[in-house]
């Protein structure tokens, strides 16, 4: 069970008064985590100097160790209905609003490896479409991770949010902010494949600029004359390509067939796994697949909520690129940054968008 509090300080210290709000987040994996008793569980870092240590080694990004108490005390003991007071120290740092995530009950070396994963990519990586890590805390048995705060929250609760539907160009906006970061990370100097994305994982801010977020089960992508890394199967059901549930065989075409099914999530405002719907409906590829390349079935696929207010042919384009993410031959599969570039022309009528 993770845990994700919201609220605001700077460096070690308190510097404003903020709300802190609790969310629960569930990862789904296709198997169970289950305990390693492997020579790798003892030669993984388990300790605060260890880890910084090999923080220090592989990443770049300034990041602050936080004692597990520093948190409490921000947080008031994590209690969601906590207002935090003003004052302490932070001389020359601006408040800035966060997320603590902590990781309780998820003490097994598998959730201790999920955790060390984000602490160590995202020392690493920076990118505007990446989540900033602000800092970490290892300490006994407590696993806790401080991002920067995304004021909008997931895709996943804006774009199922029956209240406010998203307009088209804000989906559009989602689409190509997370496509730059999986392409960022496609491209890095050590690949990385994200393996867990789905709208749960792309966070948005005040203006509905992407984040990719939760780095837990992203792997290293294969080099050289690799051409894929062999891996556990990992990920949420409804995402994940079908050649890497078959083989375990990661590669960059199991992100950009992880991307199609989100895409098609935009298009349609359907969940990629729906027990509620009627059975030939349930699974979102299955039902939409053989409709994204028809023009005349476009239509009934689109999402109602959007009462037509969309423009047909950069939602033909948007389908038609769904359809070629989600082909059964991986090497067919485009490019992450080739989907940037057909992703950008459709952003031309993007608009600014604040829901009141």
């Amino acid at each position: 069970m993770k845990r994700i509090e919201t609220t605001r300080f700077g460096a070690r210290c308190l510097l404003s008064a903020a709300s802190v709000f609790l969310v629960r987040s569930e990862s789904p994996a296709l198997e169970d985590p289950v305990k390693y008793e492997t020579q790798a569980s003892q030669r993984m870092p388990s300790n605060p100097k260890e880890v910084e240590d090999l923080r220090r080694e592989q990443g770049s990004n300034p990041l602050i160790a936080f004692t597990f108490l520093e948190l409490k005390t921000i947080t008031g003991n994590f209690r969601k209905d906590h207002v935090l007071g003003g004052g302490g120290f932070g001389r020359g740092i601006s408040p800035i609003d966060v997320a603590v995530k902590v990781h309780d009950g998820e003490r097994s070396f598998q959730g201790h490896r999920e955790w060390l994963a984000e602490v160590i990519y995202l020392g690493q990586l920076s990118h505007p479409n990446l989540v900033k890590l602000v800092g970490y805390c290892c300490e006994d048995d407590h696993r806790v991770l401080v991002y920067e705060f995304m004021t909008r929250g997931s895709a996943e609760i804006n774009l199922f949010s029956k209240l406010l539907p998203l307009p088209w160009s804000i989906r559009m906006k989602v689409a190509f902010g997370a496509a730059k970061g999986l392409a960022f990370l496609h491209e890095a100097e050590q690949p990385v494949i994200f393996r867990d994305f789905k709208t749960s994982n792309i966070l948005l801010d005040e203006d509905y600029n992407a984040k990719l977020s939760d780095f837990g089960l992203a792997k290293d992508g294969p080099v050289g004359d690799e051409s894929h890394v062999s891996t556990r199967i990992m990920g949420t059901p409804g995402y994940a390509a079908p050649e890497y549930v078959m083989t375990g065989h990661l590669t960059a075409s199991s992100d950009v067939y992880t991307f199609g099914v989100v895409l098609l999530e935009l298009l349609t405002g359907r969940r990629s796994l729906d027990k509620l719907r009627p059975p030939r409906e349930q699974n979102l590829v299955d039902w939409a697949l053989p409709m994204l390349s028809d023009k005349k079935k476009l239509q009934a696929i689109m999402d109602p909520s959007l009462e037509g207010d969309f423009p047909i042919k950069g939602a033909h384009k948007a389908a038609l690129l769904a359809f070629h993410c989600l082909g059964r031959n991986p090497k067919a599969r485009p490019l992450m940054r080739d989907i940037v570039d057909s992703l950008e022309p459709l952003q031309a009528h993007a608009e600014t968008y604040h829901p009141s």
